[in-house]
């Protein structure tokens, strides 16, 4: 099929059907030579546990998404319920910068130097092993180096475009 046609599905009827898509919430962060930043997402998802990978999609038309690959490294932080403002924030909400945003929470680096939240649910440190462009996205592997696990507690999703807890 060639990509420049008309495509078969229309992207809003898409975007639509995808809201119904329940997710967990994360904040995707990294620090290195490039500078520190940091994300909402919700498309994450488990390789494989041998050797622990995880897979990340950011959105490509944000130039400061390339400082992850340039970093060699990405954390990802699931979210509890509690960090609903801390979410909103990392997803661009209020318009705060980036040093605004770290300020807001706990954050301390475990083997890469991306930064891990202090409190959450669980945080998976990643040596980016992969990234490409697929679409609209820039997708990132990761072999995990470096894991915390806190204590169970009611989890963050997002669903028809609305924060819940889980």
């Amino acid at each position: 099929m060639d990509l420049l046609t008309e495509p078969l599905i229309d992207r809003f009827d898409f975007r639509n059907a995808m809201s119904h898509f329940a997710a967990a919430v994360h904040i995707v962060t990294t620090d290195g030579r490039a500078g520190i930043r940091g994300t909402t997402v919700t498309s994450v998802c488990s390789v494989s546990d041998m050797p622990a990978t995880l897979l990340v999609c950011l959105n490509a038309s944000s130039a400061v998404n390339d400082r992850y690959e340039k970093n060699g490294c990405f954390a990802v932080n699931i979210l509890a319920a509690e960090h609903e403002s801390l979410a909103k924030a990392f997803a661009g909400e209020g318009k705060l910068s980036l040093d605004e945003r770290f300020a807001l929470a706990n954050w301390a680096p475990l083997v890469t130097g991306a930064p891990i939240l202090e409190n959450a649910l669980a945080s998976f440190d990643c040596r980016l092993t992969d990234a490409r462009i697929v679409a609209t996205h820039r997708v990132l592997i990761g072999e995990v180096v470096g894991l915390n696990v806190a204590p169970s507690a009611p989890g963050l999703v997002y669903k028809e475009r609305h924060f819940h807890t889980l």
